[in-house]
């Protein structure tokens, strides 16, 4: 008989405990139950009442998962609103199985939950001038969201949208009448804007109709509500700004297209000088503030022409006295406050060296809610007081502090900046890649886990890991998180670095990092492995086609396998976005180029221990990404794990199956890794 470290009772502890009971019960239950060969000598056998499928897994060992229950006990909290009086704000966390909403209303006070679902909460919006809470919500990770209207006062929540189309980027009108939302309900593929009051879900209308298979949504209305400002993003490097007239239909370029190609992405309209702001690099490598007329083709004004980093995000006060954005600097968040009437800006001295997400203004805009993420601390909601000038600000509060399951944070271990050179040259110098590296204690040589972002344009920044802090206390490794070609934040111009036909100059700067381990003498050049998801999943496979005698283990999460089937059976409401990134298919010369460096076609090149991981449901990187995968390894005898969880999709977001992947990573690591 199991003696579980804690007592099973329905008080005290229970509702923390209770989905580590069930995903340890399960999955002991499945090696009791369904350990038996299937397709030859494959062994498999599930857990969460079957909806989570391993396949070649060996048995976790309690010990593992005993050793990782704090770890997987860390809890976030990130601010998602204010309340309708600005005295209380909402926030997303996850006591249970996944993230609901609850309510906080002073700083470190107790949180109220307010939804209570099998499945995640995404999107959240309060309704200006009431009380009302948009939110989304979608079915076993399938992503095709559904647009919810819940009283916070019952709990109640009524569905708005159709039930069966993907459904989002919600946004009310500045008097709280009206909801604009992108939905593809016309024919499944297409981003198309709609609008609806509430009040008549059955009403809702299209107002935009989307001429191609980009992205399109609503930015923000104009102060009567006859205006809104749709963004429309082609690719990482081409996003435009639009105004749609909503009495007459017609829409106008402001920003961007065909003949000046850049980002610019809208933050809100100017009343008073009738002008708009957004972000855009129309003439620079980095991404400016900037402010411009509405007519078509006015001069641009950078306000924050200065700063040589990307703006990442800015919101704009109700006011419309003041601004704040925040500025991604070498990978970490610097927030600014702007007076909108003069351009000139201040830093917010006070905020932690971290990253920041999720600013909003209160309902009277004298203070600014945040979620601030550090890399010894999870996410967590702040408050920070503003003064009665546009560029004044005071005290910042803690509103949250999330659990950490009582690990000693003053031993989480931070991230040091590197850079190591690649293959080519800049202005006659070597190329230097930025990456983040965590270093366990002691002196090592330590073995090395490369995690690779996906995207392909996101970015690797410093932030905290419950996994990462695992896996250097646990297996003593060190983990290197590289920003190779093609990653956001370094300019436009490193950022389309590995386009098209340069794809595989990407992994070349993996390469260029295992000779940069083999330098360094607290790192084990002869013990590494590689990590990623999504298009990090695809880094992970090509690495091992390149690279399989320097690596000895390798972990694909939802990563693609072939880009050609991918494309092909990717969700049509995203298949035109991939193109443009990856290539377009159904070009023969880009097809043959696609198949000739697609890891799948490859597969005798690969002999490192590898471990797929995907969720049935996904709708970005379809499951037969890794079933051919697997099936392709195996036919070479190679040694493959694989995990499929039945309720997911892009990743996992339920616990119980998130923590039995988790175990089953460590338990891989420490097998093919770490060995004897």
């Amino acid at each position: 008989m199991i003696s579980w470290p804690f007592s099973l009772r329905r008080s005290g502890p229970w509702p923390r405990y209770r989905a580590f009971i069930r995903a340890q019960g399960a999955l002991l239950l499945g090696v009791l139950l369904f350990s038996v060969p299937v397709f030859g000598d494959v062994e498999r056998r599930t857990a969460n009442d079957g909806q989570l499928v391993m396949e070649d897994i060996p048995e976790i060992p309690r010990e593992i998962f005993l050793s990782l229950f704090r770890y997987q006990n860390v809890r976030s909290a990130g601010f998602r609103a204010w309340t309708a009086d600005g005295q209380g704000i909402y926030v997303s966390t996850g006591f249970g199985d996944v993230d609901s909403i609850h309510r906080v209303d002073m700083p470190l006070g107790a949180r109220r939950q307010l939804t209570f679902y099998d499945e995640p909460v995404g999107g959240v919006s309060r309704q200006p001038g009431g009380s009302k809470i948009l939110f989304t919500r979608d079915a076993g990770g399938s992503e095709f969201a559904q647009i919810f209207l819940m009283d916070p006062d019952t709990g109640d929540a009524e569905l708005l949208t159709d039930g069966k189309s993907r459904n989002g980027a919600m946004l009310w009108d500045r008097r709280g009448d009206r909801v604009a939302f992108q939905s593809t309900r016309r024919n499944g593929a297409s981003n198309d804007v709609w609008i609806m009051d509430p009040a008549s879900p059955g009403k809702a209308e299209m107002i935009f109709e989307s001429p191609d298979g980009s992205w399109w949504g609503a930015a923000e209305f104009s102060a009567n509500g006859s205006k809104l400002l749709l963004a429309n993003y082609v690719s990482v490097v081409d996003s435009r700004v639009h105004l749609l007239d909503l009495d007459s239909g017609v829409t106008t370029l402001l920003a961007g297209g065909l003949e000046n190609k850049s980002v610019n992405n809208p933050v809100a309209f100017d009343d008073d000088s009738g002008g708009f702001w957004f972000i855009t690099d129309q003439d620079g490598e980095f991404n400016q503030l900037a402010w411009q007329a509405m007519e078509p083709g006015a001069k641009t004004e950078y306000v924050t022409a200065d700063i040589s980093w990307n703006v990442s995000q800015a919101t704009i006060s109700h006011d419309r006295s003041r601004m704040v954005f925040a500025v991604n600097e070498e990978g970490m968040s610097r927030i600014y406050l702007l007076d909108t009437r003069t351009r000139e800006y201040r830093l917010v001295e006070t905020l932690p060296t971290g990253r920041v997400f999720g600013l909003r203004f209160s309902p009277d805009d004298s203070r600014l809610g945040m979620t601030l993420n550090t890399p010894q601390t999870p996410s967590d909601a702040f408050v920070l007081d503003l003064g009665a000038g546009p560029l004044d600000y005071g005290a910042l509060t803690r509103w949250t502090e999330s659990e950490v399951g009582g690990l000693d944070m003053r031993k989480f271990r931070t991230p040091d900046l590197v850079h190591y050179p690649t293959f080519d040259k800049v202005d006659g110098e070597q190329r230097q890649i930025p990456a983040w590296i965590y270093r366990p204690a002691g002196k090592g040589p330590h073995p090395v886990v490369i995690s690779i972002h996906g995207g392909p344009e996101s970015q690797a920044r410093p932030t905290f890991s419950s996994t990462y802090q695992m896996w250097m206390e646990k297996l003593g490794v060190a983990i290197i998180q590289p920003n190779v070609r093609g990653s956001n934040g370094y300019g436009k111009t490193y950022v389309g670095l590995d386009n098209g036909f340069q794809r595989e100059d990407s992994v070349k700067d993996i390469g260029a990092l295992l000779d940069w381990i083999a330098t360094q003498p607290d790192l084990d050049a002869g013990r590494v492995a590689v990590f990623g998801g999504s298009y990090g999943g695809y880094m992970v496979l090509a690495s091992a086609v390149h690279y399989s005698d320097r690596l000895s283990a390798a972990v694909d999460r939802v990563g693609i396998s072939n880009f050609v089937s991918f494309l092909e059976n990717t969700q049509d409401y995203r298949r035109d976005l991939r193109r443009v990134e990856y290539g377009d298919e159904r070009d023969p010369v880009m097809r043959a180029h696609l198949e000739k460096i697609s890891p799948v076609n490859n597969i005798e090149r690969i002999s490192v221990p590898m471990f797929i991981v995907q969720g049935e449901n996904d709708p970005r990187v379809p499951v037969s990404e890794a079933t051919q995968m697997v099936a392709a390894l195996r036919k070479q005898g190679h040694v493959v794990w694989y995990m499929n969880a039945l309720n997911e999709g892009h990743g996992y977001r339920k616990r119980e199956n998130r923590d039995i992947y988790q175990q089953a990573t460590v338990l891989f690591l420490q097998q093919y890794l770490i060995g004897d």
